[in-house]
């Protein structure tokens, strides 16, 4: 990671000493960079993503088909859920108290950005009643709502050109959506999907769901006769960790490339405008990683060397890789032979917990959101005060938003939408904080994949007596 970081900037740096030159990118940094693209984020992260789908399947009905019978199955799975809430509720708290305690949206830089908001909303309500003949307010002061749509508008086609432009329209097209309909379109609907579909289409959800019936099927036939089916699957699995061995040997060279090629494309640049928000949610997650390691210790007496020793490289990989669900195979590894977690919880407790456990990506919604209302609360288009109300509509949104966030990169940002839209934040702020997204995106990852191991961890500790591990 030191090295990749180390290659990048130098990357940077003639990449910028050619632009301000005013001549093209040199090609052997454009070489060196395909390279980098090619064995990082290409084959290593390709090759991981290649064995999500059998894996969580895998190992799902291997560790549901390894216990004795429904009711242990039953005490591992309140036990996961219980922890996940928890620990994802006490993400928000952290993010909500640090954000409105540090105010970064109050900082000089973000109030710089303030500034020239509303100079430009002046230039927008001259030319609004330039085309209409109507004035954008009425007698009261009130915001005309004709001024608004067409002023949403204008942001709209502005913000579908630029250089975010893609990331942009993910985002427009999940805005017209309630809670209701990502419930039902993002959860309930991946859960009865075909499961054929679900495992070409890499559909978590479907695969969990289809995984937990098929085991407990397994489970309630019995294994006189069910035997073949528990056996293929028991097998598939322990294959498939092996193929994850495999790739865990290159994993230290494809880091390298894949920290090499971040810094390369965004440079030490992008934080002066929005260090304090990075900050904030750094010092945030910081915080929420020392809870988990105090979990670690207290309840499942897993200390913090033997907790960070354990899952290194998973949690390298997800640093780089931004991706929970493309570490799976890694962290399913480390969890079960170097923190010796039973695999009959690893197997049960990880693939959910990488779909559906999101601290990092909570705490970061929250504090994203506040972040934005500090800075552009009160201006024509966000007539958005800072109320109890409003930090309990943003709590809430965030704790079930991070819940059907997928386990990708910039997931985060789309499922935002949901949380920018209980304030009536409109979308077009988000873009913002695209500039430092790919990095604070490490950072949640990381601690996402963290929180699954400490949960994995505790729940292995607490059902230790009933698996009958030795202690």
């Amino acid at each position: 990671m030191a090295s990749g970081v180390v290659v990048g900037l130098l990357l940077w740096w003639l990449r910028e000493r050619a632009v301000d030159a005013g001549r093209p990118e040199p090609a052997g940094v454009h070489m060196v960079l395909w390279w980098l693209d090619l064995l990082g984020p290409t084959l290593f992260m390709g090759a991981l993503k290649m064995i999500i789908a059998p894996l969580i399947l895998a190992s799902i009905v291997a560790g549901v088909t390894s216990l004795p019978n429904m009711r242990e199955l039953g005490s591992i799975g309140w036990k996961t859920l219980a922890y996940y809430v928890c620990t994802t509720t006490i993400a928000v708290v952290i993010g909500l108290a640090l954000v409105l305690t540090i105010r970064p949206g109050k900082k000089d830089a973000a109030q710089e950005l303030r500034a020239r908001r509303v100079a430009q909303l002046e230039q927008y309500r001259q030319e609004f009643e330039r085309q209409t003949g109507q004035p954008p307010v009425d007698e009261q002061g009130s915001v005309r709502p004709a001024y608004l749509v067409w002023l949403f508008e204008q942001e709209g086609e502005s913000a579908s050109h630029g250089r975010e432009a893609e990331r942009f329209r993910r985002l427009a097209g999940a805005r017209d959506r309630t809670a209701g309909d990502m419930f039902k379109e993002d959860i309930i609907q991946p859960l009865l999907s075909n499961p054929f579909a679900s495992l070409t289409e890499s559909n978590s959800l479907g695969i969990i769901f289809f995984a937990l019936l098929l085991g407990v099927a397994c489970l309630l036939v019995g294994p006189a006769a069910a035997g073949p089916v528990i056996g293929f699957f028991q097998a598939l699995n322990a294959v498939i960790l092996k193929i994850t061995h495999w790739l865990m040997s290159i994993a230290p060279l494809a880091i390298g490339c894949i920290m090499a090629g971040l810094v390369a494309e965004n440079g030490p640049e992008i934080f002066q405008t929005l260090g304090w928000y990075c900050a904030t949610v750094i010092v945030g997650i910081i915080v929420h990683v020392g809870l988990l390691v105090l979990i670690a210790a207290t309840v499942a007496k897993v200390r913090p060397l033997d907790l960070f020793g354990g899952i290194r490289e998973a949690w390298m990989v997800a640093f780089t890789t931004r991706s929970s669900a493309a570490t799976l195979p890694i962290t399913i590894a480390n969890v079960t032979e170097k923190l010796k977690v039973s695999p009959k919880v690893a197997n049960f407790t990880l693939p959910l917990g990488a779909t559906m456990n999101m601290d990092g990506t909570a705490l970061y919604e929250g504090v994203a959101v506040i972040f934005l209302i500090q800075i552009f609360g009160g201006l024509d288009d966000a007539q958005i005060t800072m109320t109890a109300m409003t930090t309990f509509l943003i709590f809430i949104t965030a704790v079930l938003a991070s819940v059907g966030a997928a386990a990708v990169p910039d997931a985060g940002l789309v499922t935002m939408v949901l949380v920018a839209g209980a304030v009536h934040l409109p979308i077009y702020y988000i873009p913002l904080i695209f500039a430092v997204d790919a990095f604070l995106d490490m950072f949640r990852t990381s601690t996402n994949v963290l929180g699954d191991t400490v949960g994995a961890c505790v729940v292995h500790r607490l059902e230790r007596p009933r698996l009958g591990d030795a202690a």
